[in-house]
């Protein structure tokens, strides 16, 4: 027994998935974890707050609420109708958007940390050389933050491969469409498939491995490097 072509079908889609949110993540979260790092606001903590919600909340409350809000009568729905884009749920846009609500705080933590582990000594030696806010930011906040980037990246990558409850929320378990890993594992178990759930759990098992060895070898390598 292997790989049958609906479960490479499976991992096809789990793979553009989790690029994709990656991507869009890592461009939504650089600027909410370099305001969260820098910022006095006291709308910092409730910020912060917000992003992590998805930490200690259910998946299928989350996938609960984006049917709502996205649906035929939500306000979300009528939005994506109007622009001609039509209904996101048991789309694989209803769950690009699901995972990267889902995944934001695995992205924005360890950019914050890497941020606030700058300081403000380096960007404040950029102003005396009379590098606008902007550069300062590209020339040196985003280098030195790079460690930050990938964890970030690899983070959110293996969360989004490893979602089960809120993409069988907001996208159901179509081939082809929405079936991703974890579904196509779950459907597996419920036809009673338990080789080919055995070959798919082994290869996530296997990743998170990896996904773990990783984080941990950069984590090391950071350590010795220092600031």
């Amino acid at each position: 027994m292997s790989l049958d072509a609906t479960d490479l079908q499976a991992i096809g889609l789990t793979l553009r998935l989790a690029t994709a949110t990656t991507l869009l993540l890592l461009l939504v979260a650089t600027p909410i974890a370099w305001w969260l790092a820098r910022t006095r606001s006291r709308w910092a903590a409730v910020v912060g707050a917000v992003v992590a919600l998805p930490l200690v909340l259910p998946p299928t409350v989350l996938g609960f609420y984006l049917l709502v809000v996205f649906g035929p009568q939500g306000w979300g729905g009528r939005l994506t109708q109007s622009l001609g884009l039509g209904l996101l749920p048991f789309t694989f846009g209803g769950l690009l958007v699901a995972s990267v609500l889902y995944s934001l705080p695995f992205a924005v933590q360890p950019l914050q940390h890497a941020f606030a582990a700058i300081g403000r000594a380096p960007l404040e030696a950029a102003a005396t050389l009379r590098a606008r806010p902007l550069d300062a930011f590209f020339t040196v906040a985003l280098p030195l933050a790079r460690p930050g980037f990938t964890t970030a990246g690899i983070l959110a990558f293996a969360h989004t491969v490893g979602e089960f409850g809120v993409v069988l929320m907001i996208g159901g378990n179509i081939p082809e469409q929405t079936r991703v890993v974890s579904t196509q594992i779950y459907g597996h178990v419920e036809a009673l498939e338990y080789a080919q759930a055995h070959w798919l759990s082994a290869a996530m098992l296997l990743f998170s491995f990896v996904v773990l060895l990783a984080l941990g070898l950069l984590t090391r390598r950071t350590a010795r490097l220092g600031p």
